[in-house]
């Protein structure tokens, strides 16, 4: 079997990993190991990177690693009402935000407008867009068993270049900011889709207003 790059680098990183799974001794004062926490997170990794070994496309290699490292798949019945707690719970997070919810199947779509997620031609996210992402955040956190795909999408006016590049720079700044969440990176998938997948007519201040937006596709893991 061949080894991916991303699953190979998995197993590199391990040790610079385990090297900062250190404590200080109350009684010396020097930096030690803690052996608990190395052999939690080197489980964790290593269960992740045999999950990444195989799959065919992104989803079912972060469904191998998500699941190899620990997180249970949902089944059944089981996937539509986990999948609708969730729904409920951000519809009530996100009331009155900008942030519109919308349910396809078992697919929950977060649509984040541009006008009140970026300045105009930034990837900066605006300050006063932070307790949003974090009250998504805070719902992602609880319901760890789903995939995250985060889509940049532009308007057509510019270059198709430079709106593919901003797209990519929105959706990886919005990636960042649930990294920095603690949201697992390996349920993080981010895409740039510059004008590619309007949602309005381009042809109106309106429609472009409309088509300028990040998108959270969450997804439940299954086996």
């Amino acid at each position: 079997m061949k080894t991916s790059l991303k699953s190979l680098s998995i197993i590199l990183l391990i040790p610079f990993f385990v090297v900062s799974c250190q404590v200080v001794d109350p009684y010396t004062g020097e930096p030690k190991f803690s052996k608990a926490a190395a052999g939690a997170l080197i489980g964790g990794l290593g269960g992740a990177a045999v999950g990444a070994l195989s799959g065919d496309d992104s989803k079912e290699r972060r469904q191998r690693a998500l699941i190899g490292g620990g997180i249970g798949a949902l089944a059944g019945g089981g996937i539509g009402a986990y999948m609708d707690a969730q729904e409920a719970k951000l519809r009530r997070e996100l009331q009155s935000t900008g942030v519109s919810v919308t349910r396809r199947g078992n697919q929950i779509i977060l649509n984040m407008p541009g006008n009140v997620t970026f300045a105009t031609n930034s990837a900066q996210i605006t300050s006063n867009f932070f307790p949003v992402l974090t009250s998504v955040s805070k719902v992602l956190k609880e319901y760890d068993r789903t995939l995250v795909d985060v889509a940049g999408h532009t308007d057509s006016t510019g270059t198709r270049e430079y709106n593919y590049g901003l797209s990519k720079r929105r959706a990886t700044s919005v990636a960042d900011f649930l990294r920095n969440q603690a949201i697992n990176p390996q349920r993080l998938y981010v895409q740039g889709y510059g004008p590619d997948h309007p949602i309005a007519d381009n042809a109106t201040a309106e429609g472009r207003e409309q088509n300028r937006r990040v998108e959270l596709s969450l997804q439940p893991i299954t086996r």
